[in-house]
C-alpha cells in the first residue's frame, strides 16, 4: 500500500482516505455530498468527459441511482458543413450569381 493511503476510520478494506490531495476518495472514486447538495467530480472523470466550468450536466433518477449526462449543445451550424460545396469550375461569385437570378 502507498505511504500516502491509509484505511478510514481503521478499517483493514475498503476506502482509503488520500492523505496528499485535498480530496479524499475511496478507490471507486465515491465522493460526499455537501451540505448544500454539492458534489465534486473526481478529476479522472472530469478529464475523461472533457467536463470543464461551465459544462451542463442531465441528472436522472432510475430505479433508485443518480444517472448523470454531459449535455452536448449542438452548434447550429455543423448541420450545414459540407453542404454548401461549390459546382466544380465555378467560384463563389459566379454561384451566387447563378443562385440569385443573376
Amino acid at each position: 500500500m502507498p505511504l500516502d493511503l491509509i484505511p478510514a476510520n481503521g478499517a483493514t478494506t475498503g476506502a482509503l482516505l488520500d492523505l496528499v490531495s485535498r480530496n479524499s476518495y475511496s478507490i471507486g472514486m465515491n465522493a460526499i455530498l455537501s451540505e448544500k447538495g454539492q458534489v465534486t467530480i473526481p478529476k479522472a472523470i472530469r478529464d475523461g468527459l472533457g467536463l470543464e466550468a461551465g459544462s451542463v450536466l442531465e441528472f436522472t433518477e432510475e430505479e433508485g441511482h443518480i444517472l448523470v449526462r454531459k449535455v452536448v449543445q449542438e452548434n447550429p451550424i455543423s448541420i450545414w458543413r459540407g453542404r454548401g460545396a461549390l459546382p466544380i469550375g465555378r467560384s463563389v461569385n459566379e454561384y451566387l450569381k447563378l443562385t440569385r437570378g443573376g
